[in-house]
């Protein structure tokens, strides 16, 4: 009696069992599909900012003195902050600059500098802890301390006292390394005890008794097993880095004027917030949602793909 060896196809197919699972359950959560449609909404807007700002015909550093009473302390022209055809979300007071324009801008700055500090944290914090977690000894001691140190560091006096003593830099990128330089012990932390427990399994002896070097365990044993629990990290330091950015910005030590931000329109709408809510309640809204929903969606990744979290 012959046996017919398995194909490489029919092989990997039961490795692929609970990432369709993990699919199905987020598929199934209600939560979950608004969460994601929000936050795509509010990426291809700050994608297409170049665009939206051309549709409405305004740039976001273009005054409009027309939109603006001289007489009463610069206060929109019209109800409802301005808002006209011409201004679909009306106009910030004093300088009447068109706040839609503004608005989709900002998304996009607040939204690169958070992308970009996760990628660096994900990718920085990875790294350290598959590398701490399998080569143990002193490795595993040095990058320990180096969390520990790190993670002791008072980060937001830091960041503050950077971002005001740099001034001839570029500030979007010094903002994405400043934020992303304390954000990485955390996922290396998770990412530690994740490969501890998978040093030692089955495969991963299998692999290293086949002749299989550290490099190739790695990235082909440890972090696909890893590769959960980090994309569940990944969502949920998304909103913490969105509401980074837009609190160092609120402080007057993020992007300079006239490049807009969230953070920043909502310190300046601050003075204006009794005579113009309107003025302090689109971008205040537009944060809230993008950070609600990146938080309810790393909830549900979480959740699903790392089921130890003790949340079901």
């Amino acid at each position: 009696m012959t046996t017919t060896a398995p194909t490489p196809a029919a092989a990997a197919a039961p490795a692929a069992g609970p990432w369709r699972l993990a699919r199905a359950e987020l598929r199934r959560r209600t939560s979950v599909k608004i969460s994601l449609a929000v936050a795509v909404l509010f990426l291809l807007m700050a994608a297409a900012a170049p665009l939206l700002s051309t549709l409405c015909g305004w740039s976001p550093e273009e005054f409009d003195k027309a939109a603006v009473d001289p007489y009463l302390g610069g206060q929109p022209v019209g109800p409802f902050g301005g808002i006209s055809a011409e201004h679909w979300l009306g106009v910030e007071p004093v300088t009447g600059r068109d706040l839609f324009a503004r608005l989709v801008h900002g998304a996009r700055v607040s939204l690169l500098i958070a992308l970009a500090a996760t990628a660096i944290v994900v990718v920085a914090g990875t790294a350290a802890g598959i590398a701490a977690g399998y080569f143990g000894g002193r490795t595993d001691a040095l990058l320990s301390r180096l969390m520990d140190l790190t993670m002791s560091f008072p980060s937001l006096i830091f960041m503050i006292a950077m971002m005001s003593v740099a001034r001839d830099v570029n500030r979007i990128l010094l903002m994405t390394a400043v934020i992303g330089l304390f954000g990485w012990p955390g996922v290396a932390r998770v990412v530690r005890g994740q490969t501890l427990s998978l040093k030692h399994r089955e495969y991963v002896d299998a692999a290293r008794v086949g002749g299989s070097g550290p490099w190739r365990i790695l990235t082909r044993a440890v972090l696909p097993g890893v590769a959960g629990p980090v994309i569940a990290c990944t969502t949920l330091l998304v909103p913490g880095m969105i509401a980074t950015e837009a609190a160092l910005s609120y402080l007057g030590v993020g992007v300079r004027p006239p490049t807009p931000s969230w953070g920043q329109m909502i310190a300046e709408s601050v003075a204006f917030y009794d005579t113009d809510p309107l003025y302090f309640a689109v971008p205040s809204t537009c944060l809230f949602l993008t950070v609600l929903a990146f938080t309810l969606l790393g909830d549900a990744l979480r959740d699903v793909l790392d089921p130890r979290s003790g949340r079901a």
